[in-house]
């Protein structure tokens, strides 16, 4: 790169304040014409992003940023289970609210029926929500988690200003007529990295303003119990269930009993046989021997 260029793309970054910040990067760099402007780029990346504006900085007390989780278990009769997850979903467009999910189980069999709602809320609009829900049924529990996302918003807030501030500096020096075409290839490939690096920032940001900025409702209804809901026959089908599962178990074990029989009954049937055999012969020698008539 040529001096007259080198002083151009210094003169271009301190427009935008980037040889300000850090003069000695930038001229220790740019100062040797067989230096490429990869190396100056990747080093102004190592000291921008968390090193401008101090990283994270000091935060205040009264600038916490919390997310906020709310869980509700709402009990109400079963045939209005479903009506009534129908029901917060539309309050939900009433209000400051989001739907995430929904959910709703019917009843199967002896399964009760099942539902639940997913949201984020406004905090303002919390009092109302929690209200209309106790309108649909009785609220058995209602649990709330917080959590501290200070230094991590804090933190991503710095790093998209400080790689949206390298981003204009990069944009410029390319805007530059002086620049040759390999610095321009290089600037070019480390401006879509730094680009891809905002972008996903950015991103980060967005879903850490989400949560901080609403409280995310998790609502799960169950089905009211009631004796009309437990059957006459209910102990016998148990005792049934029960049954099966005894004889099941008495029939494994039979037959893991033959199982194990069976090698035994190779040797024993056999050995048997013999001995039965052995037995009766000595048995007919005997009666021989008893039945023959006295020498004369």
């Amino acid at each position: 790169m040529s001096r007259k260029s080198t002083a151009l793309i210094c003169m271009s970054l301190l427009i935008g304040g980037g040889c300000a910040r850090k003069a000695a990067p930038v001229m220790t760099t740019l100062s040797t014409d067989k230096e490429s402007t990869r190396s100056y780029v990747t080093a102004k990346l190592a000291a921008s992003p968390m090193n401008m504006e101090g990283g994270g900085g000091s935060v205040s007390a009264a600038s916490r940023y919390l997310a906020v989780r709310q869980k509700l278990v709402v009990v109400t009769p079963g045939l209005e289970l479903a009506k009534s997850v129908e029901a917060v979903v539309a309050f939900c467009g009433t209000i400051q609210c989001e739907v995430i999910s929904s959910n709703v189980t019917s009843q199967t069999g002896e399964a009760a029926p099942w539902g639940s709602v997913s949201l984020r809320v406004r905090p303002g609009d919390m009092d109302k929500l929690i209200t209309y829900v106790g309108k649909r049924g009785k609220v058995a529990q209602h649990t709330t988690e917080t959590q501290d996302k200070t230094t991590t918003v804090v933190d991503t807030d710095a790093r998209i200003k400080n790689l949206t501030e390298f981003r204009d500096n990069l944009r410029k020096m390319l805007a530059r007529p002086a620049v040759s075409v390999k610095d321009l290839v290089e600037i070019q490939e480390k401006l879509e990295e730094v680009q891809a690096e905002l972008d996903g920032e950015t991103a980060r940001g967005k879903d850490l303003a989400n949560e901080t900025e609403k409280v995310a409702v998790e609502i799960e209804f169950r089905a009211e119990r009631t004796m009309a809901s437990v059957s006459a026959f209910k102990p016998i089908g148990e005792a049934l269930r029960e049954s099966a599962s005894v004889l099941a178990e008495s029939v494994a074990s039979l037959i893991t009993a033959v199982v194990a029989v069976i090698p035994w009954l190779i040797v024993i049937v056999p050995g048997g046989w013999f001995l039965v055999k052995a037995w009766r012969r000595v048995r007919r020698k005997r009666a021989g021997v008893g039945t023959e008539p006295p020498a004369g």
